[in-house]
């Protein structure tokens, strides 16, 4: 279409807004403030003093207030896309939120960015960007690294918090991702040997053990994995996954691995619930100290569940998700 066409095409478009059934629908627009523009939730929101733009969604309408945070380092909201189906619906309106580096925000590439300190800042900026107070904090996996984080310095803001598939220290991480690696038949574990040895992370037969033998069973247990799962692999930004974590859930080689804050736990306020999956990356164990050291906290583990219980333990996960708001609301005593 050239330019006349296009500007005669929009013209008579306009026309048609000023008669019969399109006048109501102009009423309205001509309602909105001066300047805004409908963007279905969406909002770019500035960060570190302007120099980068993350992305953000607003999904329902309700009361209670979360602000989700995604795990990776460098995945996406994506594989949340199902809290569409559970929590609207309940009176839960929330916030997806792409960390930056992530798929729909922007993707620097100074690594100096990369470390715990700066994300939590930039967890504050969202927070306050959006206006949220006495809000619930969900995070999963590394979110829920930033969660505690988050609750350890701005817990004054928090109405709950929700733990999600993370244990207090990688160094807990790796024992027990030793564990896991060590349980695996003697075959499988030549395979991944042979090729770590070479640092050779994305030879396709490493990756396709790591996959069949490890993700299936930890990750998620679905044989199809769900298709917002599967997108948010295939959008996770590598290049802060390796920086941060390193080459894969096995090999934690990256700038947190020495992260730890189980002695920190007993400063948590906020009512907390953490939850897992009975086959997670993460041990039971540790998630029950995690519960046990909060003064404040449930435990809920998710019997048929792995690290992405929201998917392979659905029912039982967000069973217990709203019962610890609804609880929360209540204002009764959150410990087991």
């Amino acid at each position: 279409m050239n330019r006349r066409t296009f500007l005669k095409t929009h013209l008579v478009g306009a026309a048609a807004l000023a008669s019969g059934r399109f006048a109501s629908a102009a009423e309205k627009m001509s309602t909105q403030k001066s300047g805004e523009v409908k963007t279905g939730g969406v909002r770019m929101i500035p960060i570190d003093d302007g120099k980068f733009h993350v992305w953000t969604k607003k999904v329902g309408h309700g009361r209670i207030k979360m602000l989700t945070l995604h795990g990776g380092p460098g995945f996406t909201h994506e594989y949340f896309e199902c809290f569409e189906d559970l929590l609207p619906q309940e009176g839960v309106e929330f916030y997806y939120y792409d960390q930056l580096g992530s798929h729909y925000s922007d993707q620097p590439t100074d690594t100096s960015l990369w470390t715990i300190p700066r994300f939590l800042e930039e967890v504050e900026q969202v927070r306050a960007a959006l206006g949220l107070e006495k809000f619930y904090l969900y995070g999963h996996s590394w979110g829920s690294m930033l969660g505690i984080e988050y609750a350890l310095k701005y817990g004054q803001h928090l109405k709950g918090l929700i733990l999600a598939s993370m244990t207090a220290s990688i160094a807990a991480y790796n024992k027990y991702a030793a564990k896991l690696r060590a349980a695996l038949p003697p075959g499988v574990i030549a395979i991944l040997d042979k090729h770590e040895s070479k640092d050779d992370f994305e030879n396709p037969e490493y990756q396709q053990t790591m996959l069949e033998k490890v993700y299936s069973k930890h990750v998620c247990r679905i044989n199809r994995w769900p298709e917002p799962a599967m997108r948010a692999f295939r959008h996770l930004n590598d290049k802060i996954y390796n920086y941060m974590q390193g080459p894969n859930e096995f090999v934690i080689t990256g700038s947190f691995k020495d992260w730890d804050r189980w002695n920190d736990l007993p400063k948590i306020k906020t009512p907390t619930l953490v939850i897992g999956g009975r086959y997670d990356e993460m041990n039971p164990d540790d998630l029950k100290r995690e519960a046990e050291l909060i003064p404040n906290a449930r435990l809920a583990v998710c019997e048929n569940g792995s690290h992405l219980s929201m998917y392979d333990d659905q029912e039982t996960y967000f069973r217990h998700l709203m019962s610890f708001i609804r609880d929360n609301e209540r204002g009764m005593k959150i410990k087991s």
